[in-house]
């Protein structure tokens, strides 16, 4: 029995706003900062130019069948594939990619509206002046002691939500489209702002040097192996955003091309956010493969011992809870998509349904914190280490080899080629070869290999 098509009457009116909404997905939190410090960690340029080929082609072919699924299917991940899977004539069980998609998406949210919490307290500290001329170590146990004031980290994480929640309550056109208008174009002025700060205080000499020079030495298989994880989920490729954001695409957006100016401009401002980054921390001789601590121990420090460096610091850490609101929103969405369809409901109902559960896991993630039981969490210290382990190592790429079988092998070419048809023959031709040939084996790979995010 054929399933109809489900209807998608709210679309973008422009092609630019499927651009930017995709971009805002893009630049997350972690890239805003991890790139560059896997790049110094890694092999300088050899790890960027390693990185680069693995973004177009393997991140980039999978983003382009999600969003052709979307395209073919609507919103809803479940539904989108459950249609794809009708026409082709294949077993139903490929629906539970969706189901996937959507836990995993919860799973991600539980500890991201956290780390958003984070960055929005820090914007508050760093206005205040908290960290202004403060020793390195006052600095580790301000964070330290952050970590067990449950009723701060509930206020921020919830607040966030909230804010999250509303954009998806008010629509695509109406939330999401307004958002990454705004959103975008914001950020950029930051991250500008960020830049000028950078020359005029930081070390930009040492900077370029550590993030592109090649170094040759520090690259091995493990690096290589490391650039293509990072390639594959700076494009938040598993969650459903290219199967939702794809239906929501103009009818003639041409997908392929629209998919590879977000991944350019997605690598551009992870290069412009590092140049910022970093050379605050050359500024004041810090170590800058700390990794995670970076974030909210070393960069306070460093932006509190800099003239100006309090506006600075506030700046940047406003930036990270917008950038994590762009995120937030764009994998709430799917989320919130396919509880519509499946269950028949509101948005309004849905969201709060997802909102509600993400929020109660986002409880169990700040109390793992402050366990008096020495729980071990399955080897990790806390809840939220072991979700971004499980997220990142094992769901996110199964979901994706799972696309891309489902797209590359399962689906014939009369159901696909409509959906890309703004592309030629030729880039047709070349992403199914990707699809099927390099990105499928690749990510094989890395989740068959452990331990890879490190």
């Amino acid at each position: 029995m054929n399933i109809p098509a489900f209807n998608t009457p709210d679309r973008w009116h422009l092609r630019t706003t499927f651009v930017l909404a995709l971009s805002a997905s893009a630049l997350g939190m972690g890239n805003l900062w991890r790139f560059s410090y896997l790049t110094g960690e890694y092999g300088g340029g050899a790890f960027v130019i390693t990185y680069v080929l693995c973004l177009f082609l393997i991140a980039v072919p999978v983003m382009v069948a999600e969003a052709a699924l979307g395209r073919y299917g609507g919103p809803s991940s479940v539904a989108a594939i459950t249609l794809a899977s009708d026409s082709a004539g294949l077993s139903q069980g490929w629906r539970l990619i969706g189901v996937l998609a959507c836990l995993t998406g919860v799973l991600i949210l539980a500890f991201y509206i956290v780390v958003a919490g984070w960055s929005l307290a820090y914007a508050g500290f760093m206005y205040e002046g908290t960290f202004a001329a403060a020793p390195a170590l006052e600095v580790g146990t301000h964070f330290e002691q952050y970590l067990t004031d449950t009723p701060a980290q509930i206020y921020w994480q919830s607040l966030f939500l909230l804010a999250a929640a509303g954009i998806v309550v008010l629509g695509v056109q109406r939330g999401l489209g307004v958002l990454v208008w705004i959103a975008v174009p914001l950020m950029l002025v930051m991250l500008a702002f960020l830049l000028k700060f950078a020359v005029d205080y930081g070390n930009i000499g040492a900077t370029r040097d550590y993030l592109f020079s090649a170094k040759l030495a520090d690259f091995t298989p493990w690096s290589a192996l490391v650039a293509l994880g990072h390639a594959f989920f700076t494009l938040g490729v598993g969650v459903g955003i290219g199967i939702t954001y794809g239906a929501y695409a103009p009818q003639k957006t041409p997908i392929g091309r629209s998919v590879v100016v977000v991944a350019v401009f997605d690598t551009l401002i992870a290069m412009l956010a590092g140049l910022a980054i970093y050379s605050v921390v050359f500024a004041n001789n810090m170590d800058p493969t700390a990794g995670p601590g970076l974030l909210f121990i070393s960069l306070p420090y460093a932006f509190g011992n800099l003239d100006q460096g309090d506006l600075a610091g506030t700046v940047f850490f406003a930036l990270m809870a917008l950038a994590a609101l762009g995120s937030a929103v764009a994998i709430l969405e799917p989320i919130v998509a396919t509880v519509k369809r499946q269950f028949l409901v509101e948005r309004f109902t849905a969201t709060l349904a997802v909102g509600a559960t993400v929020w109660l896991l986002s409880l169990a993630v700040v109390g793992s914190f402050i366990s008096v039981a020495r729980i071990t969490w399955l080897g990790k210290p806390n809840l939220m280490s072991l979700l971004d382990s499980v997220t990142a190592n094992l769901l996110l790429p199964l979901v994706a080899l799972l696309i891309a079988l489902f797209v590359g092998w399962g689906l014939r070419s009369d159901i696909l080629r409509p959906e890309l048809a703004r592309g030629s023959d030729g880039f047709f031709s070349l992403w199914r070869f990707l699809l099927r040939y390099i990105a499928t084996p690749a990510i094989a790979l890395l989740l068959l290999t452990p331990f890879y995010w490190v």
